[in-house]
């Protein structure tokens, strides 16, 4: 794969590079991406995340399954009472108004039965890493286990819990994404931002 050279690699950290085949396209944002492998026409790309980026030029990729961008991931943090899911959860509101999450995500407040509660945040399983850093980012801790990860909110949905609260949480992209034409037209294009 032969990529062009972009200046201010550093402000390419997180976005994805697109193997189109004949050609690359560097500076993809997720929701692009995603919207992408909706299309018939692309259904073949291959997608890599850029995990750090130099200023030489060089950039760390990972190889991202297409698949990983219709699915959701999660963090569950569990309680034995209302009250401490219920802190659980302002906590997480908090966080989210004091400094915006990586993407778009929800929060539940869930009772599983009357001595197990759940605050679960949910958001597309491609951001998993950027939540994971901004929980971690945030020390944010919860008094009870927790899991995480897409087999998690599978199991979170088949078990039905009663949802007792939610939220949503939105983020302020530094990059506006383009959508339907605007977002085809720009394919052929190596160096997207």
């Amino acid at each position: 794969m032969d990529l062009p050279k972009v200046e201010n690699p550093d402000k390419y950290t997180s976005l994805y590079v697109v193997d189109f085949g004949d050609h690359t396209g560097v500076g993809f944002t997720a929701r692009e991406v995603a919207e992408l492998l909706e299309s018939e026409k692309f259904k073949h790309i291959k997608i890599y995340k850029i995990h750090g980026a130099y200023p030489d030029g060089r950039m760390e990729l990972k190889g991202v399954p297409a698949d990983i961008f219709q699915l959701e991931a999660g963090m569950f943090f569990y309680a034995h009472d209302l009250e401490t899911a219920q802190a659980d959860l302002e906590k997480l509101t908090k966080l989210a108004d004091s400094n915006l999450p990586p993407a778009r995500a929800k929060a539940h407040l869930a009772k599983y039965d009357e001595h197990e509660f759940v605050t679960a945040l949910i958001y597309p399983a491609e951001y998993d890493d950027q939540f994971s850093k901004w929980l971690l980012d945030a020390d944010f801790k919860t008094a009870g286990p927790a899991a995480g990860g897409i087999g998690a909110v599978q199991s979170y949905y088949e078990h039905q819990p009663e949802i007792l609260q939610t939220r949503q949480f939105f983020a302020e992209s530094a990059y506006q994404n383009r959508t339907g034409d605007d977002l085809l037209r720009a394919v052929k294009i190596a160096v997207q931002r």
